[in-house]
């Protein structure tokens, strides 16, 4: 989940002052108390919000179970515009955090997100859920400011790094935790029970209101930072980023890659639930888990998607510090752009069998490939910045993220629509190879449409053997190598644009681990 808070690492690079290493103990015990509650603080939001984004998707375009029975159109407009208030919104909110305080603007998003999380779990349709996602996306983009600035205060130049792979680390666990909880509230076919997954969102980021309010300390206010306008932050921005071309470039071509990535979390969940069999691996979490693994399963037995898409979190907390070690040897774009192209294998991959063990492994290449281009992106930021700006820098990093996630979801959508949709394949069986009615077809409610096309298949045919004449009709994985498409383009773009050496970059060279 690295792309949540990436732009966070980059403040290990705002200090120009070289130091010496310092023991992991010493640098643990100049932590303030301030970075252990700002890091509870986002453990909580964390919490709320992947627990949330987990099995929204599944909600949004669910026929069953009370879900909202959406069209993956709506959906996808619904995350565009969460994304782009997402993630814009904190290039001016931050402006706000430093002139009037971080608590205020914690406690503001506290109130927004809970607004968001209720609106959620009363939603009705498209517009009802748009709010929601609206309000979601506000409260999220005024929460980051703060939370990470007050990361960046309490640390100075000899423990920033071990302080925020800490922050990392919580931002992980929170997100490997956070859907197996909403897995086990949402419930499943036989009792549905989608709401309770809102209303702990909601309880959770309540919670935050203790920490915020009795045991964080508020930094100093920067009088400067008072007398500036928010929209005189955000011009002052753009200025900035406009004026160094090689930034902007290198911005729009990795904006490629994030197009493609945002979608294992708000495509693949469905993706799975309409064509992938995960009964394999509902078997072995059973065999593992015994009757533990009951919330982590259908009412079929098969793994839920959300538990599939949680083995990225997984892989990251167990990988990230040996795969980080081993590759921050490498040249910062050898490194980016061998991420960048492990992760679209793992992302084709993903979508290209019916096979969950198969689409669980491609799940974990793609999140190996994520641990190795992700750090090197923040990196590359933070070492191109100059000196006075590495603040302002650390802002664009969002801008790549907001145009993939936004563009992404705009047209996965259609995409979804019209080249995957299992109810769209199962109708079109229906009156091409069975001569039923295209009026009757499209009258077949789509939680029975599987069945119908079974019966008719004749010999026993079960559901599953009517999802696997529709995967070889129509051949649904090809969504997966168009929104690919854009992902090797933007490694393309990368390795073209650097290959000119339009701007040269000093390469870091790792210091020996010091011993404790």
């Amino acid at each position: 989940m690295l792309y949540y808070d990436g732009a966070a690492a980059q403040e290990e690079h705002m200090s120009d002052v070289k130091t010496e290493p310092v023991p992991v103990l010493d640098q643990v015990r100049k932590m303030s108390r301030n970075f252990w509650v700002a890091n509870l603080i986002e453990a909580g939001e964390r919490l709320a919000f992947f627990g949330v984004r987990a099995v929204l998707p599944l909600y949004l375009v669910g026929t069953t179970g009370a879900a909202l029975g959406l069209s993956y159109s709506q959906k996808g407009i619904i995350y565009m515009v969460w994304a782009l208030l997402q993630c814009l919104v904190p290039m001016v909110s931050g402006g706000y955090a430093d002139a009037y305080g971080y608590k205020k603007s914690m406690c503001a998003a506290f109130g927004i997100n809970i607004c968001g999380y209720l609106v959620m779990a009363n939603a009705s349709g498209f517009w009802s859920m748009m709010a929601a996602g609206m309000l979601v996306g506000v409260g999220t983009a005024i929460f980051k400011p703060p939370v990470q600035g007050a990361v960046a205060k309490a640390l100075d130049g000899g423990n920033s790094g071990l302080g925020f792979g800490i922050f990392y680390w919580v931002v992980n666990i929170g997100g490997f935790i956070a859907p197996m909880a909403a897995a086990w509230a949402r419930g499943n076919e036989a009792r549905p029970t989608w709401s309770l997954v809102f209303y702990g969102a909601a309880l959770v980021t309540a919670w935050n209101f203790i920490p915020a309010l009795f045991l964080f300390e508020e930094p100093p206010i920067d009088p400067a930072a008072r007398s500036k306008r928010a929209g005189q932050v955000f011009a002052d921005t753009m200025r900035t980023l406009w004026r160094d071309k090689a930034m902007l470039r290198f911005l729009l071509v990795v904006s490629g890659f994030w197009f493609m990535f945002m979608q294992l979390w708000d495509l693949l969940p469905n993706f799975i639930d309409e064509w992938v069999n995960t009964a394999d691996v509902g078997a072995f979490l059973s065999a593992t888990l015994g009757g533990k693994a009951q919330s982590f399963l259908t009412a079929a037995g098969a793994a839920k998607p959300e538990i599939l898409i949680n083995i990225d979190s997984f892989v990251i907390i167990l990988l990230v510090l040996p795969l980080s070690w081993l590759f921050g040897r490498f040249a910062m774009m050898t490194a980016l752009v061998l991420g960048m192209a492990v992760s679209l294998l793992g992302f084709v991959g993903a979508g290209a069998t019916t096979s969950g063990a198969l689409c669980a492994f491609m799940i974990f290449v793609f999140a190996v490939g994520e641990i190795i281009c992700s750090p090197k992106f923040s990196e590359y930021v933070g070492m191109t910045a100059p000196p006075d700006k590495k603040a302002v820098y650390m802002g664009f990093s969002n801008i790549p993220f907001a145009i993939g996630w936004a563009a992404g979801n705009g047209l996965s959508g259609p995409l979804y629509d019209h080249f995957a949709s299992r109810a769209v394949f199962a109708r079109r069986m229906l009156v091409e190879r069975f001569s039923v009615p295209p009026e009757a077809a499209s009258a077949i409610a789509p939680d029975r449409l599987l069945g119908e096309l079974a019966a008719r298949m004749g010999s026993g045919a079960t559901a599953n053997d009517a999802v696997r004449l529709l995967w070889d009709a129509y051949h649904p994985w090809v969504v997966w190598v168009l929104l690919g498409i854009v992902g090797l383009a933007s490694v393309a773009g990368m390795v073209l644009n650097y290959s000119r050496s339009a701007r040269a970059v000093p390469e870091a060279v790792p210091e020996p681990a010091e011993a404790v």
